[in-house]
């Protein structure tokens, strides 16, 4: 079962996600200039909005201070390994294939082991490393050779049930192949429905303290944004993510928190200049047997101004049409599926229900149950 997500979204002058010379990322789509968001850049606001649906030890952090965090849990656990905890959490690291080396970032950091890459992994791994690296010292094992027993014990660790971000948005250690993780979801660039025009705004600030005979501006720049109505999709393979949770009951919990978080989640940058932060127009979920569908063609040729109807009604309804297109042709009408939508007269077939969105979060987890329940 393959549970897809469609988001209209209508986003003011903003610069949310950048390029590398600061400027609102973009796509040619259909031949005319579109507004891109990055699939990482709104991933990462997911990641960040799970903390707030799912308990901490449910889930992982991505970060190269993985020695430190072992360091600090294997210093809770035993202090009285507090001086070896440092080498302790090198080891096995190291014991699964990850190297480490002394940070040269300058701050807080500087001079402290860190690894080569960024490592997502689970609050449960970093906890049983430590009581790994823990169980090595009291049976007198020298950290500094690692043998293939001390190998398997580390590798161990990565094949229980996975985080459910980690589950979700998938894991790659890059010098550790067979600890890698598959992705359950699958995220696509936000796209604007409409053209766009990339726009600037010239800025001046004032030094309150300056003499008055002075009349320049303290400092003066310029922001590069745009304004558009965002076409957003997703996908969550929910047997794939079954596989990796083991239990129905947390991969509902888990789809659940992915979908509310899809909705309500924003990336951050700019934020403060724009006050951007806006909730979709339009949400859809359908629970769909055969494939994932997105329907993105809705809008290869580009929604225009129309006198007495938005751009974000407009590409509600050609959400609906092309939904029922790809429905009639292909045979893909999904199973199940909800509308959430500030429109008052959306073009959806009977079969598309019409909800708020915690109701939709609590049809969602109910359906899921359903179908996980009818898979066992």
């Amino acid at each position: 079962m393959f549970v897809d997500l469609y988001a209209i979204q209508n986003v003011p002058s903003s610069n949310i996600n950048r390029d590398d010379t600061g400027s609102p990322k973009t796509a040619l789509y259909g031949g005319s200039l579109r507004a891109r968001v990055s699939s990482q850049a709104w991933k990462r606001a997911m990641r960040l909005s799970f903390k707030n649906l799912l308990p901490k030890e449910k889930l992982g952090v991505r970060t190269k201070l993985a020695v430190s965090l072992i360091d600090d849990i294997i210093t809770e656990k035993r202090p009285d390994l507090g001086n070896q905890a440092e080498a302790m959490g090198i080891a096995v690291l190291n014991a699964i294939g990850v190297k480490t080396k002394a940070s040269k970032r300058k701050g807080e950091t500087e001079g402290v082991q860190e690894t080569d890459y960024l490592v997502f992994i689970a609050k449960r791994e970093l906890s049983e490393l430590a009581d790994v690296a823990i169980s090595w010292v009291d049976a007198g094992k020298d950290l500094s050779k690692v043998d293939k027993d001390m190998k398997k014990q580390t590798a161990d660790v990565f094949h229980g049930v996975q985080a459910v971000d980690i589950a979700l948005f998938g894991r790659m250690l890059a010098d550790a192949p067979a600890l890698n993780t598959d992705a359950s979801c699958q995220v696509a660039h936000a796209l604007s429905v409409d053209r766009v025009t990339q726009e600037y705004d010239y800025f001046t600030a004032v030094d309150d303290c300056v003499s008055e005979d002075n009349a320049g501006a303290g400092m003066i720049g310029s922001v590069e944004f745009n304004s558009s109505t965002l076409y957003r999709y997703a996908t969550v393979d929910l047997n794939n993510l079954l596989s990796q949770l083991g239990d129905a009951q947390a991969t509902a919990e888990g789809l659940t928190a992915f979908v509310e978080a899809f909705v309500r989640s924003m990336p951050t940058g700019k934020q403060n200049t724009f006050a951007n932060r806006t909730l979709p127009s339009t949400v859809v979920v359908a629970f769909r047997k055969s494939q994932p569908v997105n329907v993105v063609s809705a809008f290869e040729d580009p929604v225009r101004p129309m006198e007495g109807s938005s751009i974000s009604e407009q590409a509600e309804n050609r959400l609906a049409k092309e939904m029922k297109r790809f429905d009639d042709a292909y045979g893909v009408k999904p199973e199940k599926a909800w509308l959430v939508s500030t429109n008052d007269d959306p073009k959806f077939e009977d079969g598309v229900e019409r909800v708020t969105l915690s109701t939709l979060l609590e049809s969602v987890k109910a359906g899921a149950l359903e179908v996980l329940s009818e898979e066992e």
